[in-house]
């Protein structure tokens, strides 16, 4: 059985752990939090970093990296589009899932009003938070729902690695608190709110909700 090694709160884990749901593959979750420095740990992820993977003596670290690996051994359904441009697309998508949002929606905030509380006893920094918010990312917004258009996935006519990869970092927005205003951006939210109502997402936010305490 497949080893995913993190825990449920992280974009990343959930990333992969989304994509082996939709293939519904079997996998065991070896809690793991980010920066493990043992030995043990360096030797499977050299970063310290989560999530990686064990499949049998073979390992691998990086979320993008552990996906397209699950989509070879495990081709059915397909998260990548075969089509050479919707595939470039698609691992656009997930690179700016990654970074930009990752950086905004679960750095940003998140971090500030959830994980920074449970780790470290402190309270958010909601200058940090409002910035985030008010700031940086509308124009995140903007640009997810000209991309959508009037369509129900980012990339082609079914999920792909691009839905997954930027729907998670909403699942850590949703954590702390926030939802994409409706009015503002309906494509946006309505598209969020139909990611994460697939099986493979609600299983794992019901997971997280109850082990995370209610925002600060």
């Amino acid at each position: 059985m497949l080893k995913v090694y993190g825990v449920g709160a992280s974009p990343y884990v959930r990333k992969v752990r989304a994509a082996l749901l939709e293939k519904n593959v079997p996998y065991e979750l070896k809690i793991v939090f980010p920066g493990d420095s043992s030995e043990e740990y360096r030797a499977i992820s050299p970063l310290g970093k989560i999530p990686a993977l064990a499949d049998g003596d073979f390992t691998v670290p990086d979320s993008s990296v552990i996906c397209a690996y699950i989509e070879k051994i495990h081709p059915e359904p397909a998260l990548y589009p075969a089509d050479p441009k919707e595939l470039a697309r698609a691992l656009w998508f997930e690179e700016y899932g990654d970074t930009a949002l990752a950086e905004v929606l679960t750095l940003g905030v998140f971090f500030q009003k959830v994980a920074r509380v449970l780790l470290r006893g402190e309270q958010p920094d909601m200058d940090v938070v409002n910035e985030a918010v008010n700031e940086r990312a509308p124009g995140l917004f903007d640009y997810l729902q000209g991309q959508l258009g009037d369509r129900d996935f980012l990339v082609g006519d079914s999920l792909t690695i691009a839905d997954i990869g930027v729907a998670t970092q909403f699942v850590n927005f949703a954590h702390a608190g926030y939802a994409v205003d409706a009015e503002r951006w309906p494509k946006l939210a309505a598209y969020v709110d139909r990611i994460l109502g697939r099986e493979s997402f609600k299983a794992l936010i019901e997971e997280e909700k109850a082990a995370l305490p209610p925002p600060a």
